[in-house]
């Protein structure tokens, strides 16, 4: 005789439903973890501040020896980013002392590398991130105890100067350094936010999303942290991303000259006190420089001819053609010699 089946009951059914989101709540929780500098003890927190105003000193005095003495071993076989940094941005932070700012400690659990690995520290309300809270996104990060430390540089060319560190031990060693300008063609964020804000009003869509971009990279130290700001500004301009711009992995095909050019990239950039826009574009082959020079001067000027707005925003154009391989040519084109 068969039995018959009875429905499990609705509230058992809830109850492994919130056992089960709670189990998941907790593997995420194990798996990646953050404090602020208010929940951190007194040991650590001091340990972690006192390491990253070292080596602070270590790259404003271009002590590069010293910092590769106390770095993780994998920077150390690979130490060319980190010369290039303290190289490039010496005139940012020569003579500079560091205003430290709230450190924060990051923790990955397990025994391999996390792919997509995100650390929320902070308070978080209704309404998302608030003052103090950030998000760091980080990928293929190994297991460990990690430290992220920023330090304003005081100087005629203000910047940010970044450290993720790594524990190792009792020690906290250099596991990357950021540096990065807090202006760009001599303008702060809030500047290329206001401006946005005008050439968004005036219908110029596609400046207006440039300069966002521009405050955007200039508002946060680090490209893999947001925070309460970054978000405000991202929710913002979001819906103003134009469809007719690459994006991403998507590119935009742009007929010139009786050719189509796919588009990979385009972005702002500050040369001195000089802002130019930057085009990136599919290429076979480079290596015949003439005739990627012209191809160049045809992506700018049918750029410029597609969207003529730029001409209000932008110094120059710098158009690259980018071989599968990565090597690239690139041409500056003044904009006032755009024809």
């Amino acid at each position: 005789m068969s039995r018959a089946s009875h429905p499990r009951p609705a509230s058992l059914c809830l109850s492994l439903s919130v056992l089960l989101l709670l189990s998941t709540a907790a593997v995420v929780a194990r798996a990646e973890s953050c404090k602020t500098a208010d929940d951190m003890d007194a040991t650590t927190r001091a340990a972690i501040s006192s390491t990253g105003q070292r080596y602070f000193d270590m790259a404003v005095n271009g002590d590069l020896a010293s910092l590769r003495q106390n770095a993780i071993p994998s920077l150390v076989s690979n130490f060319s980013g980190i010369e290039a940094a303290v190289t490039s941005h010496k005139s940012e932070i020569a003579g500079s002392h560091g205003t430290l700012r709230p450190p924060f400690l990051l923790e990955a659990d397990g025994s391999s590398p996390i792919a997509h690995a995100e650390f929320l520290c902070g308070v978080f309300n209704q309404h998302g991130q608030t003052a103090n809270s950030a998000v760091f996104n980080l990928d293929g990060l190994p297991a460990g105890k990690y430290a992220v430390v920023i330090l304003d540089a005081a100087s005629s060319n203000r910047a940010t100067v970044s450290f993720i560190l790594q524990q190792q031990g009792n020690d906290w060693k250099l596991g990357g350094l950021y540096i990065k300008p807090v202006q760009a063609a001599g303008h702060d964020a809030d500047w290329f936010l206001t401006h946005a804000r005008d050439y968004k009003t005036k219908g110029q869509l596609h400046n207006a999303w440039l300069y966002y971009r521009q405050a955007l990279i200039l508002i946060s130290p680090l490209s893999f942290m947001k925070t309460a700001a970054t978000d405000k500004l991202i929710d913002e301009s979001q819906a103003l991303q134009p469809s007719d711009f690459p994006a991403d992995s998507r590119t935009v095909d742009l007929p010139a000259g009786g050719l189509t050019y796919k588009l990979t990239i385009v972005f702002p950039e500050a040369v001195g006190n000089d802002l130019d826009l930057i085009v990136k574009y599919q290429a076979s082959d480079v290596s015949d420089t003439t005739r990627t020079y012209q191809s160049n001067v045809t992506v700018i000027k049918a750029l410029v001819a597609k969207f003529p707005e730029l001409k209000n925003a932008f110094v120059g154009v710098v158009a690259r053609g980018v071989e599968p391989s990565g090597r690239d040519y690139g041409t500056l084109l003044a904009m006032k010699d755009v024809k």
